[in-house]
């Protein structure tokens, strides 16, 4: 059965369930309901509800020692606002099959919600009227600055920031009518840059001691009035510009204006340009509309309120584990609901099989929205996920010894405006392990990569990306990197557009990294992309059949296992450490990738085996491809067109080949893109533009 046939079936079931009372068998299987003004004495029944999540998962237990019913059992949750202060946990005893599953859902047209936050009422809120802390505040802001005791509210166990932390990600944070607000800061908006370097810090390649913070200089004199020692903290890109650190103040010296770091970034300091950061979580910077900041100590929590309170929704997020996880439990959806305000992922599955994660509206997490973890079949289909902390979707799955794929997925999901707190690495989708899919989503609107990818076999197909990579360089929409052995992963028929970077490298669509290889990258259009194709020094990639229109540049292929990355090629380094970490001499990887199998022996640095054919380049510059690439590999028939190519409507981008295009007469074995299913199914059709 197709997902979009699972998905009518799982409605044809919904229908049919309404029908009937709680605990009742039949056809159309069990229901219960619950409410925020139910009662876990009740039946459960939809005159009589239960309150509680935990008291329907027990219901469900009882039933299937009774027998489950064909059709299995839903709980449906009348609208409203449910805060867990533990995960709710569902295993194996919770599973339903797959003729009779298990699913929790919001009642139809209502709106249930699922928090890990404790709401803050209004009325707790008063003027600041500590002389100390006004004193600390900017003068102009004291008459907007509110105060709430939260201890007096019975919120309590609040931590400080930790000593290790991506921006905030895991720290509570405040919600305000539903939008994420910022941790006091400065500057209110952008960056400043460091001075003169003093002190790179502990850096990797000498070997980090983990211990020794960096040190550089500052221009003016706002750091004077910051108080180190209560934990004040810089967000930068210290050394790269893919690679951002929240780091904690050791000590500032105001008559020198130097910042000592209390620990090292990975990197160091430094670098080519100017480093950016800006500074975090102090009181003396809670000067803006919609800035808070969280005295953990003493329980106070101070807002400068982007508008009037008296009726808004003030929510600080507590709870640092899941909202849902599902740990080995199978044949469970959850469906239709609100998650929200949880520090860590709203759900997490780890195991099981035929679970899903539909139609939900998942935002303001501090870490991703859905996390699968192994299992078979499992997946997130038709969800909006937005205000995320760290990432989206990571999916993994499968034997990677046994190349046994999982068949877990994401299909028809809309991701955007996520990564908010950890600013790279933190992707839409992140695929991995063998066997899975990404289809049919929508991403938008982040600092950093869209999807990152490794393992095996994996298929990225028929997805709409645009306006990512916007705050970071050297970056890719799609993205993998350093190893031989991830190999048959498809990215196909995807689209990407209007989207560029900071820095020499800027951003590129596709960006195959440090000899990664084996990729098979066909019928993918980029318009509007800084670089469509960067590709460094890999061996066995496909590129093949891709529209590369209107970008900045169309496609480097260096060779940079020769150069510079003599190291990481050679014995020891971390390419053949990945290699030896799979049975590549031994079926089936033998049969399967048997190019891996003499690879050192066939001058592993060179890029070998590698196709670069019959993609089409609209008003793009020419490929830069090196000659080592030429020498070992087939670079043939890529069509530049400088006229008319026969798009369907480039204005309103749709870019279809028309049945008489330049392409099919130029080369006639070039295979149609099917742009036409690209995107959300049943989404609206693109406008022109963005």
């Amino acid at each position: 059965m197709s997902e979009l046939a699972a998905v009518w079936m799982a409605l044809l079931v919904l229908i049919c369930v309404l029908a009937v009372p709680a605990g009742a068998k039949g056809a159309a299987g069990a229901a219960y309901f619950v409410s925020p003004d139910g009662d876990d004495k009740n039946a459960g029944s939809e005159a009589e509800p239960f309150a509680t999540l935990t008291r329907a998962r027990r219901a469900i237990r009882e039933l299937k020692e009774r027998g489950l019913p064909r059709g299995g059992a839903t709980v449906f949750l009348r609208g409203g606002v449910y805060r867990l202060d533990g995960t709710l946990t569902l295993t194996k005893a919770d599973s339903g099959t797959k003729e009779a599953p298990i699913r929790y859902c919001a009642c139809k047209g209502e709106d249930a919600r699922i928090t890990g936050g404790a709401a803050v009422p209004a009325s707790a809120f008063g003027p600041v009227k500590d002389a100390k802390v006004r004193s600390r505040l900017a003068p102009s802001c004291v008459k907007h600055v509110l105060v709430a005791d939260l201890k007096a509210l019975g919120i309590e166990a609040l931590e400080p920031w930790p000593d290790s932390t991506r921006n905030g990600a895991g720290c509570p944070e405040l919600f305000f009518n539903d939008k994420p607000m910022q941790v006091a800061r400065w500057p209110n908006e952008g960056w400043t840059t460091m001075g003169k370097v003093l002190d790179r810090g502990s850096v990797r390649s000498e070997g980090r001691d983990g211990k020794r913070g960096g040190k550089f200089t500052y221009t003016g004199d706002r750091p004077k009035r910051w108080r180190a020692a209560e934990g004040v903290w810089l967000t930068g890109y210290w050394c790269h510009d893919w690679s951002d650190q929240t780091i904690r103040i050791k000590s500032i010296d105001s008559g020198n204006r130097t910042i000592t770091l209390a620990a090292p970034h990975g990197y160091g300091l430094g670098g080519k340009a100017k480093r950016r950061y800006y500074a975090v979580n102090l009181l003396e910077e809670l000067d803006a509309p919609g800035e808070w900041y969280l005295d953990a100590k003493r329980g106070l929590l101070y807002f400068y309120p982007p508008s009037t309170i008296d009726k808004a929704s003030i929510v600080l997020s507590m709870l640092d584990k899941p909202l849902i996880e599902l740990k080995e439990a199978s044949y469970v959806t959850i469906e239709g609901l609100t998650l929200e305000a949880v520090r860590g992922s709203a759900v997490a599955v780890s195991g099981g099989c035929g679970n899903r994660a539909a139609r939900c509206l998942i935002r303001n997490t501090g870490g991703n929205a859905v996390v699968i973890s192994g299992g078979t079949d499992n997946g997130v289909v038709g969800c909006e996920i937005t205000q995320t902390g760290a990432g989206g979707i990571r999916i993994d799955g499968g034997d990677r010894k046994t190349l046994t794929p999982a068949g877990n997925f994401a299909e028809d999901n809309h991701v955007h405006h996520f990564s908010r707190l950890r600013r790279t690495y933190a992707p839409a989708v992140s695929l991995n392990g063998v066997g899975n899919r990404m289809a049919h989503n929508l991403i938008h609107d982040a600092p950093h990569m869209a999807v990152a990818f490794g393992g095996n076999e994996n298929v990225m197909e028929l997805n709409e990306i645009h306006d990512v990579c916007q705050e970071t360089g050297d970056v890719g929409v799609f993205y993998t990197g350093r190893d031989w052995t991830v190999r048959g992963n498809v990215i196909r028929f995807n689209f990407i557009h209007h989207v560029s970077g900071p820095g020499v490298y800027g951003a590129q669509g596709i960006y195959l990294d440090d000899a990664a290889s084996g990729s098979i990258v066909r019928g993918n259009v980029l318009y509007k992309v800084q670089r469509a194709f960067l590709i460094g020094g890999g061996r066995d990639n496909v590129i093949e059949g891709n529209l590369i229109i209107d970008c900045g540049e169309s496609l480097m292929f260096d060779a940079r296992g020769l150069g510079w990355m003599k190291a990481h090629v050679g014995e020891g380094g971390i390419m053949q450490q990945r290699l030896a970490a799979v049975p590549y001499q031994t079926p089936p990887w033998s049969t399967r990738y048997p190019r891996l199998v003499d690879i050192l022996d066939d001058e592993p640095a060179a890029p070998k085996g590698n196709l670069v054919r019959h993609n089409i380049l609209k008003d793009s510059p020419e490929m830069k491809i090196a000659e080592e690439v030429r020498q070992f590999g087939t670079i043939d028939d890529n069509l530049t067109v400088t006229g008319a190519v026969g798009f369907a409507d480039a204005k309103a981008m749709d870019f279809r080949l028309k049945p008489g295009s330049v392409v099919f007469k130029k080369i006639p074995e070039f295979d149609k893109i099917p742009f036409e299913k690209v995107g959300r199914r049943g989404a609206k059709p693109r406008a022109g533009g963005r």
